[in-house]
């Protein structure tokens, strides 16, 4: 079995949430949102960041941790066993812009209300990890500013 560690977030503007759509090639599509790797020498916090900027081109802050989800997965070709754990992140930024990262094979990216997000995320973690995201903005208010 292999561990690896990445990191996410979720970001909101405007009281609407990043999401991508991933199509690479047929395989692995859906609804989800920007995730990563760490990279050497690099924080949590800097992974992702930089994993939000690569994937959907928005330039985001981090506004809190939120913790982490778990999950495993056969990889292909030698049907080794990987342990996820992702780290994510309550963000926000300034503007709608975002362009999807073609080159990691994302077709579409945007801004979308909680409801609809929810039923686009093709993830149960990641609708999970979104609905806590806007009960932490919801509730703690003027704490966290997320550009309302």
């Amino acid at each position: 079995m292999k561990n690896i560690i990445s990191c996410g977030g979720v970001v909101i503007f405007k009281n609407k949430v990043l999401v991508l759509y991933k199509n690479q090639n047929g395989r692995h599509k859906g609804w989800v949102m920007p995730k990563g790797n760490i990279e050497p020498n690099e924080t949590y916090e800097q992974a992702a960041l930089r994993e939000v900027k690569e994937e959907s081109g928005v330039s985001a802050r981090i506004v809190k941790y939120m913790g982490k989800t778990e999950y495993s997965f056969t990889a292909a070709p030698e049907n080794e066993v990987i342990l996820k754990t992702v780290h994510w992140y309550l963000m926000t930024t300034n503007s709608f812009f975002c362009k999807p990262q073609a080159e990691e094979f994302f077709a579409d990216v945007g801004f979308y209300k909680q409801h609809e997000a929810y039923h686009l995320l093709k993830f149960h973690d990641e609708r999970q990890i979104m609905r806590r995201a806007f009960k932490i903005k919801n509730t703690e208010g003027a704490n966290v500013k997320c550009q309302n």
